[in-house]
């Protein structure tokens, strides 16, 4: 489907947007949660191909929108609505000027998906001009919607990321740049990784629970930060490190200066990074992410052996859990679903019903492989059971006479609040069920999820540093209504 461009001035920033055909719905429903990539380069020469790249590479964690902001005398930006080949092309990059510059992409959550809501967020002030990238959740975000409007800000979208960008552009006006950042970190509870442009300064910033990810990279010219590391590989470049949780980092041309790290006595990584979310090719956290889910697929084996035929996975994302799980049970792995890779991730899809609708195209069972065969069927994880029950069917109707379901973390029973898309109890499909009522829900012979213990122990994490709210109901950062863990509250930073 063709996507018009148009273009409008804002603040005298030509900004360059794509329209949605008339008919195409944009899913209004509001919901808390952002899950998305960002990137950022400065360069001794001009970024902004560098940074479509990046996005090229970081498409699977956002693809409704996606967004380019860069600096040369002023701000340029191009942002819009789909995936990233279809909202950039050579006139619109061309007209990004800039050795310097962030980048995004949105899976949307909190806000409608419409194209006021695409990133990086603009704020402008008398003296400077603020682009904003973020991936997280705010939990306190009406909290400071409150503070922002006792001091007069008025709001042009449902997203937190624009709270954080005035936060950030209030702050900034009070105390500076470098100050106006560490006194917004102060005021963010959640979980957010940031690129940050102030006039043609770059920075990062991730949040001292270290709950989403972000990594520093070196690329012929200059250094740039990213949601995964597989934003640099794919341009060429090379992972230097990633960014500290609580670390903020200013990039320049020629390198990367700390300018202050806020410490916690624990972090919180997210364990749905390791089980689904990022490329298995990214390495999170000193972690190649492709190691870890093999493991998980050898703990899975270990914990819930059976007899079967063949080891299927469910493309993409189960494929690494499926390797292992052969490994460690001897059954041979076959590619039993073929994807169609021109359909999206249906995880990020807004609606159940489109994900739904989705997995027919997405999936479709060689025949050879499961007639007559019983499969183990090995996934990352199981939400709300839909897609599920549905591969099941698709095997079965393809002549499996046995599917046994396997999935790569344990049952998630609680609500996330601090970045993805599981916010309410009713819709899990483990709530309150026993693991024979889930796989008769589903339609499987049998059902095994991998322990926390087995999940723990794959990522190589002490289970001190990780955040497993959705698995266990306790929660990182005070969120109304849930159990806290161990965790001190936010007035507890240095």
């Amino acid at each position: 489907m063709d996507i018009a461009h148009t273009t409008y001035i804002q603040r005298g920033v030509l900004t360059v947007a794509t329209l949605r055909p008339e008919g195409v719905h944009t899913h209004g429903r509001r919901k808390r949660n952002e899950y998305c990539g960002v990137s950022g380069f400065f360069s001794s020469s001009p970024v902004s191909k560098t940074i479509y790249f990046s996005l090229r590479a970081l498409q699977h964690r956002g693809q409704e929108s996606a967004g380019i902001a860069t600096h040369k005398e002023r701000m340029h930006i191009v942002k819009g609505m789909g995936l990233v080949h279809r909202v950039f092309n050579e006139i619109n990059l061309s007209y990004l000027a800039g050795n310097v510059g962030i980048g995004h992409v949105r899976y949307s959550t909190m806000g409608d998906s419409v194209e006021e809501n695409a990133q990086p967020i603009y704020i402008y002030t008398p003296r400077h001009e603020i682009a904003v990238a973020h991936n997280g959740e705010i939990v306190n975000v009406d909290e400071l919607k409150t503070f922002l409007g006792e001091k007069g800000s008025a709001f042009t979208t449902r997203s937190d990321s624009e709270v954080i960008a005035r936060i950030l552009s209030y702050e900034i006006t009070q105390h500076g740049i470098v100050e106006g950042i560490k006194r917004m970190v102060r005021r963010l509870r959640g979980s957010y990784s940031l690129a940050i442009l102030v006039d043609n300064r770059l920075f990062a910033v991730r949040d001292p629970l270290g709950i989403r990810p972000l990594a520093l990279g070196e690329i012929d010219g200059g250094y740039g930060v990213a949601s995964e590391s597989v934003a640099f590989y794919s341009i060429g470049g090379k992972l230097v490190r990633d960014v500290v949780p609580g670390e903020i980092v200013e990039l320049t041309a020629s390198g990367f200066i700390t300018h202050h790290v806020f410490k916690k006595k624990h972090h919180a990584h997210c364990m749905f990074e390791y089980v689904y979310f990022a490329r298995a090719d990214s390495i999170i956290d000193s972690r190649c992410v492709y190691d870890v889910r093999r493991k998980i697929g050898r703990n899975l084996a270990k914990e819930h052996p059976v007899d079967a035929d063949f080891v299927v996975p469910v493309p993409d994302s189960g494929r690494a859990h499926a390797i292992g799980y052969s490994e460690e049970s001897g059954i041979p792995y076959a590619e039993g679903l073929m994807k169609n890779r021109y359909v999206e991730r249906t995880f990020i899809l807004p609606s159940q019903e489109s994900r739904v609708r989705e997995i027919t195209m997405k999936l479709n069972p060689v025949r050879s492989v499961v007639r007559r065969k019983r499969i183990v069927l090995v996934d990352d994880s199981i939400v709300r059971g839909n897609t599920m029950r549905k591969i099941v069917q698709m095997l079965r109707d393809a002549g499996a006479v046995e599917v046994h379901v396997r999935i790569g973390s344990p049952p998630i029973i609680a609500p996330c609040y601090l970045g993805i898309d599981m916010k309410t109890r009713e819709q899990f499909i483990a709530e309150g069920k026993t693991m024979e009522e889930i796989a008769r829900e589903i339609g499987a012979d049998s059902l095994g999820y991998v322990s926390i213990d087995g999940l723990v122990s794959a990522i190589g994490l002490p289970r001190t540093e990780m955040c497993l709210g959705c698995l266990t109901g306790e929660y990182p950062v005070k969120i109304s209504g849930e159990r806290v863990r161990f965790q001190s509250d936010i007035e507890d930073f240095d």
